[in-house]
């Protein structure tokens, strides 16, 4: 794969909004023929008192949210959570804990298990742990997992901005770990906390040139939680989302790219908007970790109308 250049993504992102909603269309038609949407559900399996500093968090034991901190759940509750979400549509099932690093012993064989009881209902099992070491991946690669998530936020650049309990280079040793475990990398970032322009080329210019490009790229738009240090930070323009995801689809065409955090607040519209722009994933479900998200009913109705819109119209007029 040659490298993306900064100066070919400059020139993409800057370019006029129609010409690039439609390029990034034809890299999307070619490389999904099928226009499917990817549904992905998100459970938490351990909640609050995180070590880390992420300043967008809620679940960072630095800041007073008023969140309530909750242990491992168990295997059971996990089950329970993947039988609700095959029911009602999703391929993938997605595990997030509130950890700075995964621990061997308990921890690791918790998770073990849930990915088993994941894979054993004939679901996608992804999770996202924190860091993880090369003899970690290999044992939750050998359990059955699928993707392993672990976003790197922003650009290098800005990222001590946002964090300071570790560097972005750990971000990157945790992605390489699960790359050569032979898991599929589910890597993206936030937009809207702070970070000007420049910043966000350099983070898809980081995801483009990751070898190989990540199997999905969450497209995360800050929800600002008081009480965090970026609790007032004022919310992203809808159309510079939709910039990023056009941007996104026409650098990586062969990504997933999965519109995130920051969804309950969009527009039907706009929604649909960011999915003709390449956005072909969604979390589905009605909670991202300890943030709203859009209810299952909400979601189908969304996919049903991307889908069917020229269905209808087609069949309402006579040609």
């Amino acid at each position: 794969m040659s490298k993306v250049s900064i100066k070919k993504i400059k020139k993409i992102i800057s370019s006029p909004f129609n010409e690039l909603v439609f390029k990034a269309q034809k890299v999307h038609k070619k490389k999904f023929k099928d226009a499917d949407v990817q549904l992905a559900s998100l459970i938490s399996i351990k909640t609050g008192s995180c070590p880390e500093d992420c300043k967008y968090c809620p679940q960072s034991a630095h800041y007073n949210v008023g969140l309530k901190k909750e242990n491992l759940i168990n295997v059971e509750k996990v089950k329970e959570a993947a039988v609700k979400a095959k029911r009602s549509g999703a391929n993938r099932f997605c595990m997030g804990a509130a950890w700075k690093k995964l621990k061997d012993g308990n921890e690791l064989e918790s998770v073990i298990e849930m990915i088993k009881e994941v894979k054993s209902l004939n679901l996608e099992a992804c999770v996202t742990l924190g860091s993880i070491t090369k003899s970690q991946a290999k044992k939750l690669k050998e359990a059955g997992l699928d993707a392993y998530n672990h976003n790197i936020d922003t650009s290098p650049e800005f990222y001590s901005e946002i964090i300071t309990t570790r560097n972005f280079n750990e971000r990157l040793e945790t992605i390489n770990n699960v790359r050569e475990a032979g898991i599929s990398l589910c890597c993206g970032g936030i937009i809207g906390m702070g970070e000007t322009w420049n910043d966000r080329v350099r983070m898809l210019e980081v995801l483009a040139n990751l070898s190989p490009q990540p199997e999905s790229v969450p497209i995360n738009s800050l929800v600002p939680i008081p009480g965090t240090p970026l609790g007032n930070q004022k919310s992203v323009e809808p159309i510079e989302l939709v910039r990023i995801i056009a941007t996104a689809r026409i650098i990586m065409p062969n990504s997933r790219i999965r519109l995130s955090a920051g969804r309950k607040k969009l527009s039907k519209e706009t929604q649909i908007l960011c999915l003709l722009a390449g956005a072909n994933s969604i979390f589905y479900g009605e909670s991202l970790l300890t943030t709203e998200n859009n209810d299952m009913a909400e979601d189908q109705n969304l996919i049903s109308t991307f889908k069917e819109v020229d269905h209808r119209i087609s069949s309402d007029i006579q040609l």
